[in-house]
């Protein structure tokens, strides 16, 4: 399954065509947009094997200078997404597609921080199995007590979230 209405907040199960769905997309941008790119990474929830998750596939791409986020808008807009401009997160040009949406394009300068966050907590709960559960566990009750609030769900993730990057950092020193 793949597809989440605007406004609403759901977890499924973790699926293998989440990964393959990723693989698809992934050799569609880079055919379209490929000069730009240096990286393109499967992030979020559905990246990792196991974890229930909202069905969208998250796909943050690494590109070379951060003002050609503006210039992959056209030829990303023919496969379906929509450009949503650089004021949704810091740093970061949002494109989604689909309604229901299925995907979202993170688009950030190469060694961005945000994005280096995100890798590394993926990272670490691919590789983690007990702190997987935790986040699962805590997902799953957030999205029953917030099914029509996407902000307040993240919202109430993010100190789980801060959690593991202050562990990581703490790991790496």
């Amino acid at each position: 399954m793949l597809g989440l209405a605007r406004g609403e907040v759901f977890l499924v199960p973790w699926t293998n065509e989440w990964k393959k769905e990723f693989e698809i997309e992934k050799q569609h941008i880079q055919d379209l947009i490929g000069p730009y790119i240096h990286r393109v990474h499967h992030i979020g929830s559905t990246a990792i094997e196991g974890l229930s998750a909202k069905p969208i596939i998250d796909i943050a791409i690494e590109i070379h200078a951060f003002s050609d986020g503006e210039k992959c808008a056209p030829a990303l807009e023919k496969i379906g997404y929509a450009y949503r401009g650089t004021n949704v997160l810091p740093e970061r040009h949002y494109f989604n597609k689909g309604e229901p949406r299925t995907h979202q394009i993170h688009m950030y300068e190469t060694h961005n921080r945000y994005l280096a966050e995100q890798l590394r907590f993926r990272d670490y709960l691919k590789e983690n199995e007990q702190k997987r559960k935790e986040y699962e566990q805590l997902k799953l009750a957030l999205a029953n007590s917030n099914s029509n609030d996407k902000h307040k769900y993240a919202d109430e993730k993010t100190e789980f979230v801060k959690s593991i990057l202050r562990r990581k950092v703490e790991l790496a020193e």
